[in-house]
């Protein structure tokens, strides 16, 4: 438990950041629902945003994970952060196709009555019952958490929080996820990260 509050005091702006962007999604999901919030936050879809977020939302693919994690290992020589970060994308990878497996949510697209939503987009919105929650979300935040508690300049903290809110919002511009369900893949990220961290940081042992 030391090693939890030293881990908080020391990034505690990105953790008090995380909890106040979590709650105030919460709040908001608990207070309009859902169908009215992805309603709401997918209001505006002008064209240079398409192309944005359709490109954009890969950085929370398994793929540009990997590549991460093999960038830290081969090319900044850092082992123990990338054995981390790698157990963690393992574990937050597991435990998110679990829940898709027996979680019954249909995507946007499968969810709303036809002419209720406007902006899918052709060839990029799928239809499937895997909604809940969002993988890509969740592997944004397990390696942005890792990335801003691990990072020596705190200050590239704030830009690696940025970047998983904006996987996250990705998924829902491009109605292939609920808030709902990129709230829930942020904790399951998080925690991943954290548990990763715990059990791993003190035990690794490189010569």
């Amino acid at each position: 438990m030391n090693l939890l509050k030293s881990l908080f005091k020391t990034n505690r702006h990105y953790f008090v950041s995380l909890i106040i962007i979590f709650i105030s999604a919460l709040l908001f999901l608990l207070i309009y629902g859902k169908s009215a919030t992805f309603i709401s936050l997918n209001s505006f879809h002008p064209y240079w945003m398409n192309i944005f977020f359709i490109y954009y939302t890969f950085v929370g693919d398994g793929i540009f994970s990997i590549c991460l994690i093999a960038l830290l290992l081969f090319y900044f020589k850092k082992r123990k952060q990338s054995l981390i970060m790698f157990v963690s994308f393992l574990l937050s990878g597991l435990i998110v196709q679990l829940i898709k497996n027996f979680v019954f949510a249909p995507r946007p697209i499968l969810f709303f009555e036809k002419g209720q939503y406007l902006y899918f987009i052709k060839g990029v919105s799928l239809a499937n019952n895997h909604s809940f929650p969002s993988g890509h979300t969740t592997t944004a935040f397990a390696m942005a958490t890792l990335l801003a508690i691990m990072s020596e300049n705190k200050n590239y903290q704030w830009l690696y929080l940025a970047a998983a809110v904006l996987v996250a919002y990705s998924r829902m511009y491009l109605a292939e996820h609920f808030l709902v369900d990129v709230l829930v893949g942020a904790v399951i990220g998080v925690i991943s990260s954290l548990i990763a961290y715990y059990f791993l940081v003190d035990r690794i042992k490189f010569k």
